[in-house]
C-alpha cells in the first residue's frame, strides 16, 4: 500500500471517500454566488427606488406649485408603474410662496430576510 502511494496510485477505499467532495464544494460555491447576486440586485432596487422617489417629488411639486389639483397623480405618472402603487405623497407649505412635496416609495424586497424603509425624497418649489 505504501508502494502505491509513492507511485501516485490511490487505493479503492480512498477514491470512494472523495467521490462526492467536488459536488458538495460546487453546491457551496453556487449558493454563495447566488446570495451575492441577489444582494447586488437588491442594492440596485434600493437605488432605483430612491431615484424614482426624487423624480416623483419633483413632478408632484411642480404640479402643486402651479395649483394643479391632481398633483399626486402627476407624481405617480412620472414613475415606473410597478413602483407607483406603493407611493405616498405629502404636501406642506414651508413658507410664503413655496410648496414642498415629499414622496415615499416602498422599496421592493427580493430577499425575504431584509426589510427596507421607504425611499424618501422631497422637493420645494416656488408657487405661481
Amino acid at each position: 500500500m505504501v508502494n502505491r502511494m509513492l507511485h501516485g496510485k490511490h487505493s479503492a477505499r480512498g477514491d470512494r471517500r472523495d467521490r462526492g467532495q467536488a459536488s458538495i464544494e460546487f453546491a457551496g460555491v453556487l449558493f454563495i454566488l447566488l446570495i451575492a447576486g441577489l444582494a447586488a440586485i437588491q442594492l440596485g432596487l434600493v437605488a432605483y427606488s430612491i431615484q424614482q422617489a426624487g423624480t416623483a417629488s419633483r413632478a408632484a411639486a411642480r404640479a402643486a406649485s402651479q395649483h394643479d389639483v391632481e398633483w399626486e397623480q402627476v407624481g405617480q405618472s412620472s414613475m415606473s408603474d410597478w413602483l407607483a402603487n406603493g407611493t405616498d405623497f405629502e404636501r406642506t407649505f414651508p413658507g410664503t410662496g413655496e410648496v414642498e412635496v415629499e414622496a415615499k416609495v416602498e422599496v421592493p424586497s427580493i430577499i425575504p430576510i431584509f426589510d427596507f424603509d421607504d425611499a424618501k425624497r422631497s422637493t420645494t418649489m416656488p408657487t405661481d
